[in-house]
């Protein structure tokens, strides 16, 4: 994007040079970072008139800003964003205001967000501040400049958000408002002709973002209101009250309720503390939350004085349309499964694939691996996930192995993730058919081979790496997995299928090269496979075979032919001995064998570990982990359990990303249609 605007920035911002918050994983980070406390959790208004004097076809808004804005035009809500990307590829939005434009005066008032906090959700805390934008007014063929950010902009730090308290894992302030605060006066902004941002040059559209009602209201007997939203959703909260000024009205947030005065479990068990406070600033008025959060309930706690007029969540998330896959069934469960899985990957993925919305909101590559998967059948939309790929190779600039969450600001590393990189790839590939990228993906997957290369023994296979390996998570669900060896099965299954990934991609692209993939298997089962427990293990020399050892080698084409059933065999008997996490590789590699009546049967299993016990404990999304109490911070919303979509349409139903069809082995009275699909 070539904007004609220049970055603006408030004035406490000049002469701060950018904090180098990256390093490349197990050395030090490159500088002693300390950030200035008064620059963290910073509303900023960004404020410019526009006159216009004519009418056009259409007026088109290009912005950006770090790190997030939310834009009102003459006091109406208008779009927010943009999605977070590094510095050196950085995204914008193009957004049709031609309806929000009147001839004569506009105000234009851009609130951007400066959290300040090194975390898995924004890029921030490294002193990058401001935003861009252009406004150009069309008609036929021609384009005016009718605004450009520049000098003329004028700004104000807003007195109202005092808070210095996080959520858990930091990635979230309270959002304590105070309406009493004065605002100061507007003052000119500063332009930064030294920033470093280079823009992704193709804009994103701006995330959906409309108002939800309640589903059920109650006034509790202490006068509190209560609201229930009917499921799971994430957004803000606006409410409307008239009182008094100075009045001050408790908003609790949660995912579930509890036998308190308060009926709202804000004291989230994934340890997000939803409990905001706000202050009147006037007889009426307005609270507008800015931040996201993940709930269906809320309890708003007004004093006597108060009376609270008007309660709307402004929801976000992916547009996911329940009418563009239609499953039908005779099984009810299975029913109820698809859509809290399908409703998990609709509020989990915001701007990005979160792996959850309340407590981390990081993109994690392992989560995106299911979730996006799930993503693409049920839209088809090719933009947003290609854009996490993108993410996870602009991540190499930082860390050649690619990161585990990206884009963030703060670097973490699993290698089961990073190895996955190439599975994304081809998925993508599978759904775009665009070669151009894959070769650009293909480039990147062996730059991260070559990093964990360095750790190769000499039969070829890993023996540990820089990267943490992860088997699965939580930990009481790693089926004993021996994780105090070095050289471990499950690392090594990804290692070798991420060979096996990069070798499809040449034969795709028509480029030859030495193949490693059956000789690099013969060594992972020379290593791996015990001849007497007839199973994979998870050491050299270890008789513990967990159910992940069996899973990935049979899931990564790695087992020999005449070995298949024995292992496949082994998993239907062990179960879903796992998390929901290792489920999509177990169900895949079962259907990859045709067994796929197996793979149904654990898809709608009554079992400890299933999607019922989600469904039993009254999930409106699907869960972190399958039940509540199995997770010591689970979280009621988290899309990597959606394995089932996958598994169902592409598995069992037999349909290609390409709209072709093959045998559908779903039991009878059970199919999907795709409405794209519909020639």
């Amino acid at each position: 994007m070539d904007f004609k605007g220049k970055w603006i920035q408030p004035k406490e911002f000049d002469g701060l040079a950018p904090l180098n918050v990256y390093h490349r994983i197990g050395e030090p980070q490159h500088e002693n970072i300390t950030h200035p406390e008064e620059l963290k959790n910073l509303h900023i208004h960004f404020i410019k008139d526009l006159v216009l004097t004519r009418k056009y076809e259409k007026v088109l808004l290009r912005v950006s800003a770090d790190d997030y804005y939310k834009l009102k035009i003459n006091g109406k809500f208008v779009c927010q964003g943009p999605a977070q990307g590094y510095f050196f590829n950085y995204y914008c939005n193009e957004v049709d205001i031609t309806t929000f434009i009147t001839e004569g005066s506009n105000t234009f008032d851009f609130e951007v967000y400066y959290q300040g906090i090194l975390n898995f959700a924004f890029i921030a805390g490294d002193l990058r501040c401001g935003m861009i934008c252009d406004v150009v007014g069309i008609t036929g063929d021609s384009e005016a400049l009718l605004l450009a950010s520049g000098e003329d902009f004028s700004y104000y730090i807003s007195s109202r958000w005092p808070e210095r308290r996080l959520y858990d894992y930091g990635t979230q302030f309270f959002e304590t408002y105070d309406g009493t605060a004065e605002e100061p006066a507007l003052r000119p902004v500063s332009v930064n002709m030294n920033t470093d941002y280079t823009f992704s040059p193709e804009p994103l559209s701006p995330i959906k973002v409309y108002a939800l009602k309640p589903a059920a209201t109650e006034i509790l007997e202490n006068g509190m209101i209560f609201c229930d939203f009917g499921r799971e959703t994430t957004g803000t909260l606006n409410l409307s009250a008239a009182g008094e000024r100075g009045a001050l009205i408790d908003i609790y947030y949660g995912e579930e309720t509890e036998d308190t005065p308060i009926r709202t479990r804000y004291k989230m068990r994934c340890n997000c503390d939803y409990h905001d406070t706000w202050i009147m600033g006037s007889a009426e008025d307005n609270f507008e939350g800015f931040d996201y959060k993940a709930f269906r309930y809320i309890t708003v706690a007004p004093p006597e004085n108060v009376k609270i007029t008007d309660i709307t969540v402004a929801a976000r998330h992916a547009e996911i349309d329940d009418d563009e896959v239609v499953l039908t069934t005779d099984n009810n469960l299975l029913s109820e499964i698809f859509e809290i899985c399908r409703h998990g990957v609709r509020c989990g993925v915001q701007e990005g694939f979160t792996d959850c919305p309340s407590r981390e909101k990081g993109q994690y590559a392992g989560d995106l691996t299911i979730a996006g998967s799930s993503y693409l059948w049920l839209t088809g939309d090719i933009k947003m996930y290609r854009k996490a790929l993108e993410n996870q190779m602009d991540s190499q600039v930082i860390d050649p192995g690619i990161l585990s969450v990206t884009p963030a600001s703060a670097v973490h590393a699993f290698a089961d993730y990073s190895l996955q990189f190439p599975i994304i790839a081809l998925r993508e590939y599978d759904f775009s058919k665009d070669k151009e990228f894959l070769a650009k993906c293909l480039s990147a997957s062996e730059k991260m081979l070559a990093d964990f290369e360095e750790f190769k023994d000499d039969d070829g296979l890993l023996r540990d790496t820089r990267f943490i390996p992860l088997v699965d998570w939580p930990t009481n669900m790693r089926d004993g997995f021996d994780l105090t060896t070095k050289k471990q099965s499950v690392l090594n299954a990804f290692y070798v299928n991420a060979i096996r990934c990069v070798e499809k991609m040449r034969d795709i692209l028509g480029i030859k090269a030495e193949k490693r993939f059956p000789k690099l298997a013969e060594a992972f089962n020379s290593v791996f496979f015990n001849s007497e427990l007839g199973l994979y293990v998870d050491a050299p020399g270890s008789t513990h075979a967990s159910l992940h050892s069996n899973v990935i080698p049979l899931y990564s084409e790695i087992v020999p032919a005449g070995l298949e059933d024995k292992i496949a065999g082994y998993i239907v008997e062990r179960g879903m001995a796992c998390g929901v996490y290792m489920s999509f590789f177990l169900l895949r590699a079962l259907c990859r064998v045709g067994r796929y009546a197996e793979a149904y049967d654990l898809i709608v299993s009554r079992g400890e570990h299933s999607w019922y016990t989600m469904v039993k404990e009254g999930a409106t999304s699907c869960f972190e982990a399958w039940g509540k109490e199995m997770k010591t911070n689970c979280s009621l919303c988290h899309p990597w359990s959606s394995s089932p979509i996958t598994v169902l349409i592409e598995d069992i139903c037999g349909w290609r990303p390409d709209g072709t069809r093959g045998e559908n082995h779903a039991p009878d009275g059970t199919d999907v249609y795709i409405r794209r699909f519909d020639k």
